[in-house]
């Protein structure tokens, strides 16, 4: 008889909230891991001026879990267009006052999760205060996940190294979570913002080696210009495994459907369609389908730090697909 199937999924930002938002629907066990580097938008203000953990990721993980109404899930997302708030959304605000309020940064998630009645775990991967830092073949170093987003070097000179400083020690929560997963699903999002930082943290990368979970990468949809122009399916798949280890990944899920002109020519200045090649004659784990999401999306205009993601994964589609390649799961 099928259990309940423990899902982990490591990343941040959109792509996480997109594969939870699908995931939530089915009848698992969820948990998000999720980066603490961000110093960037809304989140970076807070930190800087307030000195909290990054809550933004955190924020967006915690609304797609949620299971109370829409007006609540709204609230948290509320963002402002005027006043000395401008930029900021209320549920950053919120978790920033709770934080600061209870003194720990886990009591500010575990008080939010009940107000917005969450289905499952949000875990900051550590608790430390890190920032990312980029050093290029060049030499050149760029410090902070905000000014390495938007760097346009990392593709013409590569990067040589990606860590934090200072390190930073794992979330024991999130180890436990790692060690008990049926599945980790790792992605969509950034791949040098988003998903890398949370290999960084000493001990996640060697937990999810040692996990009896099956893992699986969900490539992006499309290369950010300046960070991964010219990446196909497999290439983004051997970043992932330089972090984790070769042949870590089970499965990589990856876009057959080619997004409509409209939407390409919407998206040319932030990047390009990530081209799938023909895996037929090579090892089974590359897994393709239809994942894109019909619906092309808007930047909210009060949203004045961050440009967002305009073309996204379907969520029912994405989470349909990871629970076929669930092993304790039968659909």
């Amino acid at each position: 008889m099928a259990r309940t199937p423990k899902i982990v999924c490591i990343g941040g930002g959109t792509g996480t909230f997109t594969v939870l938002s699908g995931l939530k629907k089915y009848n698992a066990d969820l948990s998000a891991i999720v980066t603490m580097a961000d110093d960037g938008g809304s989140s970076g203000i807070l930190r800087d001026e307030l000195g909290v953990l990054p809550p933004g990721d955190v924020r967006q993980c915690l609304i797609a879990l949620s299971e109370e109404d829409l007006l609540l899930r709204k609230l948290f997302n509320y963002r402002f267009g005027l006043g000395p708030f401008l930029g900021h959304s209320f549920g950053n605000i919120f978790m920033a006052a709770m934080e600061k309020s209870t003194g720990s940064f886990d009591k500010a998630i575990e008080k939010a999760a009940k107000v917005l009645n969450v289905k499952g775990e949000v875990i900051p991967v550590t608790l430390d205060k890190v920032r990312l830092v980029a050093k290029l073949e060049s030499g050149k170093e760029i410090v902070g996940e905000k000014n390495i987003t938007k760097s346009h070097l990392l593709s013409r000179q590569k990067i040589k190294k990606l860590y934090l400083k200072p390190k930073a020690d794992p979330n024991q929560k999130a180890i436990k979570a790692i060690k008990e997963a049926d599945v980790i699903a790792i992605g969509p999002g950034n791949l040098y913002s988003s998903i890398i930082p949370n290999l960084l943290v000493e001990g996640i990368p060697e937990a999810i080696r040692k996990s009896k979970a099956v893992k699986i990468y969900n490539c992006n949809l499309m290369t950010k210009f300046g960070h991964t122009d010219g990446l196909n399916v497999k290439d983004f798949a051997l970043v992932i495994e330089r972090y984790l280890g070769e042949r870590v990944l089970n499965y990589v899920t990856y876009n057959t459907k080619k997004p409509p002109a409209a939407f390409l020519k919407k998206y040319a200045k932030e990047g390009g369609f990530v081209e799938c090649q023909d895996f037929k004659n090579q090892e089974n784990k590359f897994v393709g389908a239809d994942l894109i999401s019909d619906k092309i999306y808007e930047q909210d205009k009060a949203d004045t730090f961050l440009q967002r993601t305009l073309i996204r994964h379907d969520p029912d589609k994405l989470a349909k697909l990871l629970m076929k390649l669930c092993p304790v799961v039968k659909i």
